[in-house]
Formats: C-alpha cells, sequence, structure tokens
C-alpha cells in the first residue's frame, strides 16, 4: 500500500479487484499539480504510482484525463481560441499599415476546432476579484469590440432552437445566440472520493483542508491544487506539488508562498495583474497609498486606426515606497507582467522603478516612467486623528 498519498482532485477507477501494489507515494488526479508532485517525488528517489480518470474534452465526476483542466480543456486550449479570435482584428488594421486583402476572408470555426483539439490530444460579475478600474477597463474595450455585456446577469434557462440558442435570463429577457460558452466556474470534484470515510476533513464547498504546507489532518494523506480551493491557477498547483515533494521526500521543509503571484485573463486585449489591487492595497495598508496610473494608445493603434487604450497602474506604500501591486490591460499585459511579478518577489520600491532605463519605443517602458501620483488614499487601517 501507498505510505502517502496526495489528492489532486479526481478519482480514477481499477478493474482489478484484488490488486496490490507497493508505493511511496499514490496520487489521485494526473492534473498540474498531481503530475508535478508525482515527478519531483520520483526524483528524489520515491516510487510513485498516478491514477486519473478515462479522458474526454470535457470533465466530469467520471471522466477527465491525463493533464487536467490545464491541458485539456483550460489554459493551453483557451490560449489557442483566443490566438484564433485575435487574427480577425489583425487582419482589419492591418489594411491601414498597407495590406491589402482583396478576397473575402471568412472564418471557419469547425476547423479551429479540430485544430486546437489535435494540438491538446456564472459569476455574475466579470473578472471578479481583479481591480475594480481595471475591470472597468476590460469592459470598455470589449464593449469596444462589439461585445453586448449584460453584468449582474444570471441564465435560468437554455433553450436550444432551429437558429442557435435561446437563453433566458433572471430579468426574463431572452438572449438569441449561436452557441453559449459554459464558463461560471467549478467546485472541487471532491464528490466520488469518500474521504469521509477515512476522517479527512472538507469545508462547505467539499474543498479537502489543508495545513501551510498542505496536508491534510490524515497524516499519510495530502492534497494540492483547486481540489483545496485556495489559490485555482495552474502555476500555483505546480508550486504546491512541488513544495509537496520537497517537504515529503527531499529533506528540505517548503511551504507555498501565496504572495505576489502573476495572473492573468487573456481577453482581447489581454489583463494581467501582481500582487494587491488599489482595494486590497487600502484594506491592508497602515498608512496612506499612492496610486500611479497611465493610460495612451499603444503605437500600433497610431496607425490601424483603433481606438483602444492601454492602461497600466501601480500601486505603492507611500510611506516605504515599496510596489504592492502592478495592473495593465493591454497587448502583451501577461509577457510584461511576468518581469515585473520578479522584481515585485524582490521587493522592489518605485525609486528603483523610476531608476531604471526603459527599452524604447515599447508599452513597457510606461512602467518606468510614471512619476505622477494619481492619487493618494488614506488605508482603513491608519489609524485616525481629529487633526
Amino acid at each position: 500500500m501507498a505510505r502517502k498519498m496526495l489528492i489532486d482532485g479526481e478519482l480514477s477507477q481499477t478493474n482489478e479487484e484484488e490488486a496490490h501494489y507497493d508505493f511511496d507515494l499514490f496520487v489521485i488526479g494526473a492534473g498540474s499539480g498531481g503530475v508535478r508532485a508525482s515527478r519531483f517525488s520520483a526524483s528524489y528517489g520515491a516510487k510513485v504510482g498516478i491514477c486519473e480518470l478515462p479522458f474526454h474534452p470535457i470533465s466530469s465526476e467520471i471522466i477527465g484525463g491525463v493533464g487536467g483542466t490545464c491541458v485539456i480543456r483550460g489554459c493551453v486550449p483557451k490560449k489557442i481560441l483566443v490566438y484564433g479570435a485575435s487574427f480577425g482584428g489583425e487582419i482589419e488594421d492591418a489594411r491601414n499599415y498597407g495590406w491589402e486583402v482583396n478576397e473575402k476572408v471568412d472564418f471557419n470555426w469547425k476547423k479551429l476546432l479540430h485544430k486546437k483539439r489535435s494540438d491538446n490530444g456564472g459569476n455574475t460579475d466579470y473578472d471578479k476579484g481583479f481591480d475594480d478600474e481595471m475591470r472597468a477597463v476590460v469592459a470598455r474595450n470589449l464593449e469596444g469590440r462589439g461585445v453586448n455585456l449584460h453584468p449582474r446577469t444570471n441564465l435560468t434557462e437554455v433553450i436550444k432552437t432551429e437558429e442557435g440558442v435561446k437563453a433566458i435570463t433572471d430579468h426574463g429577457e431572452e438572449l438569441i445566440a449561436d452557441v453559449v460558452l459554459f464558463a461560471t466556474g467549478r467546485a472541487p470534484n471532491t464528490k466520488r472520493l469518500n474521504l469521509e470515510a477515512v476522517g479527512v476533513e472538507l469545508d462547505s464547498t467539499r474543498a479537502v483542508k489543508v495545513d501551510e504546507y498542505s496536508r491534510t489532518n490524515i497524516p499519510s494523506i495530502w492534497a494540492v491544487g483547486d481540489v483545496t480551493n485556495r489559490l485555482n491557477l495552474t502555476p500555483v498547483a505546480l508550486m504546491e506539488g512541488t513544495c509537496f515533494a520537497k517537504t515529503v521526500f527531499g529533506g528540505q521543509s517548503s511551504k507555498p508562498d501565496y504572495r505576489d503571484i502573476p495572473c492573468a485573463v487573456f481577453s482581447i486585449p489581454p489583463l494581467s495583474v501582481v500582487g494587491l489591487s488599489e482595494e486590497q492595497a487600502i484594506e491592508q495598508a497602515n498608512g496612506d497609498i499612492l496610486v500611479f496610473m497611465s493610460s495612451f494608445n499603444p503605437m500600433k493603434n497610431t496607425i490601424s486606426g483603433r481606438q483602444e487604450k492601454a492602461v497600466m497602474k501601480l500601486v505603492v506604500d507611500a510611506e516605504t515606497d515599496r510596489v504592492l501591486g502592478a495592473s495593465m490591460c493591454g497587448p502583451d499585459a501577461p509577457e510584461i507582467m511576468q518581469g515585473i511579478g520578479v522584481a515585485l518577489k524582490c521587493g522592489a520600491t518605485k525609486a528603483q522603478f523610476d531608476s531604471t532605463v526603459g527599452i524604447h519605443p515599447s508599452a513597457a517602458e510606461e512602467f518606468v516612467t510614471m512619476r505622477s501620483v494619481t492619487r493618494r488614499v488614506a488605508g482603513s487601517k491608519k489609524p485616525k486623528t481629529n487633526l
């Protein structure tokens, strides 16, 4: 039997009723966290077994596949679809750069889906949890590209029609569309694991409760990834899996660090952030917060004629000068934010940003040339006085 068990959110079944195995680690769920933990544990000399549900591009309680959400139906296929969607605007913009598209350009949705598959083998609000000001920028850009937003709206019914799909909202409105994308979030997939039978504690969402090292209340059972409902991002699951392997098999006590984790929404153009939002900084600060913002038309848009501004934001502790958070909505935002994430992890100050020489011409240089304070805000923990 396994000496340690790691849960990565999914359950596999076997037809071998009397099978017996001897592992140092047995992993349930071959998602990003489970695979990372398996690989690193094996590199430390552990004998590892891993199980996963049968493959299917759409997951459920009984189907899944090696690779988990990210590889099969999340990060990777999503990015491919974003690339595909981006070409429409690129072709439009190219006309103003001298490219003559003489033939009618059509889009073949089925072809894109086929390519995506071969490559990979409700909330009521948009971008929930991100900086409010930057969310508004994303909404404005979506509307500028012809997307009709229905904030604070839920669907009560979806009806297939001859023309496509009819969706009924909780306001009684009927929306007609070709397809409905179901992207209202997900819950930890623990129902069929029968964890209660061995005493593993779950929270109200059926997420596995763990300590700061990803250990459950049962000493031999650990859990990483979305099944713990901490910070549900693939790189975070990788970090948790790595820390688990180091702690249990590598002889290095290691716990995940959730501070200053960069993330992105791959809208068009994308939104990317790292560190604290302005709202979070205000809530946590003992003193004043300085906000620096820049909004500009990207150089590419000056020729293409597209009216879509890039917006950047830095949140700074007024007393220590430390940069607490950064946000950007604009072309290449995730690529730029990855580097900003390193700076914040190192404790960079605004003065250090200011002393950095920018790359010109680039959008990224704006992060090191913002000099004027947009606003100064008092933190909610700042002592109140009568002065």
